[in-house]
């Protein structure tokens, strides 16, 4: 597998950990439920981003890790409207 694709494989990984813990968020669980199913994602995160960092370099890991971020929280910010329209 090229590095391009290990990069692009592990950013979709990420992706996917984002909106697990994007939707744990809205879900319905409360306490520490909650609390244990979004650190799962945030630790899985974290490896992913330690993965990256050995590939690309520890600041454009966390530039992959934090667009990815913003793009789930963007995407939660546009349900919230369209749900309020």
């Amino acid at each position: 597998m090229s590095h391009t694709s290990e990069v692009a494989a592990m950013r979709q990984q990420i992706a996917l950990e984002m909106d697990a813990m994007r939707r744990g968020l809205l879900g319905i669980s409360t306490g520490t439920a909650r609390h244990a199913f979004i650190h799962a994602r945030m630790e899985r995160i974290g490896t992913y981003h330690d993965t990256l960092a050995h590939s690309i370099g520890e600041q454009a890991a966390t530039l992959v890790v934090c667009t990815v971020y913003m793009q789930a929280m963007e995407q939660d910010s546009a349900c919230d409207t369209y749900d309020r329209i």
